[in-house]
């Protein structure tokens, strides 16, 4: 009888210090480092020449070669609805990069979308490709990629739906 008395009150705080123990454990667990991303592509551009849209991938200043996913998004301004997504290929040392070719003179923008080890990062930089009339370019206020065609679709389904529970 005393075993079993002994038994049930030394479980509870065999659990007790293994959970405190856990507990320090989990406290003292650092958050992972930031991933940087640094657009490498030039900020004046030539038209009808091959150019590589590209940015260095890195994190603790050691370049990242497993990104999961890095893609390029191009557009010209005023004309985010018909922008361009270019996926980007691993070229050295933490360097991902697509070719393309402006067709035109005009302002672009573009996002280099990234994720890597569980983070999404997504800077953007303006391109100047050749000699564009500025007095017929068009502000871009785009701070992010949602939003544009994927959230008017939405909408437009959300729409639907309500007419649709409106007719029955």
């Amino acid at each position: 009888m005393k075993k079993w008395i002994y038994s049930v009150v030394a479980v509870p705080f065999l659990l007790f210090g293994c959970g405190e123990e856990e507990l320090q454990t989990d406290a003292n667990t650092e958050a992972p480092a930031i991933v940087e991303v640094e657009i490498q592509t030039a900020k004046l551009l030539s038209a009808g020449e091959p150019i590589q849209l590209a940015a260095r991938i890195t994190q603790n200043e050691e370049a990242v070669d497993d990104a999961d996913e890095v893609k390029f998004e191009v557009w010209e301004s005023g004309m985010r609805e018909q922008g361009k997504m270019l996926f980007g290929e691993l070229t050295s040392d933490g360097v991902y990069a697509v070719d393309y070719t402006f067709d035109h003179d005009g302002v672009y923008y573009m996002f280099a979308h990234t994720t890597a080890r569980g983070m999404h990062v997504m800077p953007k930089q303006e391109l100047v490709v050749g000699k564009p009339d500025m007095s017929k370019v068009l502000e871009d206020t785009s701070s992010n990629s949602m939003g544009h065609s994927e959230h008017k679709n939405e909408e437009k389904d959300k729409d639907k739906e309500k007419e649709e529970d409106h007719n029955h």
